[in-house]
Order: C-alpha cells, then structure tokens, then sequence
C-alpha cells in the first residue's frame, strides 16, 4: 500500500494510506536512505510503500518514493547527528521572536540558507506583536527591512490575540507548509489559532533560561480545514548547517548570488580577494553586515545557536 507520513515519534510512523483510512508502521532492520545518513530514515512528509503486518493492523515501511526536497538540521553538540525536519514541501515558515526568547539573526540566516539550497521558498512570521514595546517596534521594521528588501516575505502576527492569522491561513491554503522555530516562540498558540480544535499543547517560557519548554515531541502534519497541509515541529535550539560546501555557499544567500559573477575571480571566496564585489556591496551597505557575518559563521564551520 502507498501512503502519506504524517507523524513520527521516533520508532513508530503515522501513515495516511491511499485509502483514507491510517496506520501505524514501522520500519524493518536497517532501513536506510541512499547517501542520507540520519537519525530518521523516514520523515514526516515523505510518500511510502508499505505492507500489512498479518492479523495485525499495523504495517511495515519497505520503499520511501524519491523527495521533491526536505528540510535538514544538524546538532551542534557533541553527536553532530543529522535529522530531516519535514520532507515534500511547498514552503517553509520560521516563527521568529524578538524576546521571550529572542531569534537571533544569525539563527534566521542559517534556516534561510537550509531552505535556499533546498529550493523551499522560506517566510518569515514575526509573533508575540502583543508584546512589542515602541522600541521593539522599530527593531521588528530594521529585522524586516533586512528580509524583505532581498525577497524574503515577513509576516507580523500576535497568535495570542488573534492579529492578522487570516492572513497567515491565506498563505497556507492548499500547500504542504513546515512551521519551525525555537521551542517558546509560540508555534503550538499559532497553529492553534489557524486551526480552532487542534488542541496543540503550549507552555510557558523558563524564567531562567528565557528559553522555550519543548512541548511537541514530535513532528506531525495537520490537515488544514481550508485546504492544505501543515508539519508542526518540535522547538530547535539550535541549527548546523549540513551537505553544503564552501564554494557553493554564496549561492544560497540571495544578495550575493545576483553580485558574484561580477567579481574579478571566478573562484572568489568573498573574504578578503581584491576586485570581490561581494565585499564592495558590504562596505557600502547593499549586503546588511549581519547578513556577511552569518555567511562568514558558516563557512568557517562555527556551529552556534546564534
């Protein structure tokens, strides 16, 4: 039977099969994905071919059909292990927060980065507008001024007071959409909000970290009354880069994709080679500093939650 993975708790895989109706299934030995080395062979969003188990109904995963994309993480402690967020996707969303925890800049380039070399158009949905002070207002405008001026869409949203959800359900209408971000900034309240009933469980932030409580486990795709899909993930604290070499990572942040054939070398790596006019663009303010330090962080391996 062929079906639709729609949620994965680590051992056992939900299953939409083609029949409507769904299945818990496993996989068998050692299952693994050609040239993916990852603590999760299958993902949620992947298509698969699975049997029946006999007299029982649960099933066994024995083929995973070729993705259209994915969306990947590495840890950054000590493990260095690999896991596919969410697999088939028309786009992805990033929750960001400017407090109760703050998304650091860099964090949002290196999600964006993910989703550019994986061609997933990348959104930015701002939360937590309720808690805006005037100040914070004016750094939410230079945060979203940074994106949008290289393409980049920017959503302003209060998922606690209801602000502008039409607006984020207009744009997950009948797509397959990923919702990341870190554990806090209020993806279970957002999805909540989209789909009244899902009933997601949310938690408070830890007084003494200012950091989120993980409060979805697992990954898991939620049908959306209006049409469409959404795979709510857990909180990631922090996201390694993965599979993309140094000459290629200039290729992955917009701005200087449209500059780099300009440069005197063909080869430049844009850090310190003369005639870069990569580097020129930083000097003069074309490329946000902010945005040549993320690049600068990655290719030299820095794995951070910054």
């Amino acid at each position: 039977m062929r079906g639709l993975v729609t949620k994965s708790t680590g051992s056992w895989y939900q299953v939409s099969g083609e029949d409507g109706e769904q299945y818990d299934c496993r996989i068998k030995g050692k299952f693994r994905t050609k040239d993916i080395k990852t603590t999760n062979p299958i993902a949620v969003g992947d298509w698969v071919h699975f049997d029946l188990e006999p007299d029982q109904a649960s099933g066994v995963i024995n083929v995973l059909e070729p993705r259209k994309n994915y969306i990947i993480r590495k840890s950054v402690n000590l493990s260095k292990q690999t896991q596919i967020i969410g697999a088939n996707l028309d786009q992805a969303i990033l929750v960001v927060t400017l407090a109760s925890p703050p998304t650091s800049l860099g964090f949002i380039d290196r999600f964006l980065v993910t989703a550019e070399a994986y061609d997933i158009p990348a959104i930015l949905v701002f939360n937590k507008l309720d808690l805006f002070s005037e100040e914070g207002l004016e750094i939410l405008q230079e945060y979203k001024s940074i994106y949008e001026n290289i393409g980049y869409p920017c959503y302003e949203v209060s998922a606690i007071e209801g602000t502008n959800i039409d607006a984020i359900r207009d744009l997950l209408k009948d797509k397959v959409s990923l919702v990341s971000g870190h554990s806090g900034v209020g993806k279970s309240t957002l999805v909540n909000r989209i789909v009244p009933g899902t009933e997601l469980r949310t938690g408070n932030i830890s007084d003494w970290s200012d950091q989120g409580k993980h409060t979805t486990t697992f990954a898991e795709m939620i049908g959306l009354p209006f049409g469409g899909k959404l795979i709510d993930t857990p909180g990631i604290r922090e996201l390694g880069i993965v599979d993309i070499e140094k000459q290629e990572l200039s290729h992955f942040f917009p701005e200087m994709r449209q500059l780099m054939n300009k440069c005197k070398f063909n080869n430049c790596r844009h850090l310190n080679e003369p005639g870069c006019v990569v580097l020129e663009a930083v000097e003069e303010g074309d490329i946000e500093s902010s945005r040549y330090d993320s690049y600068i962080s990655i290719y030299n391996n820095e794995d951070t939650r910054r």
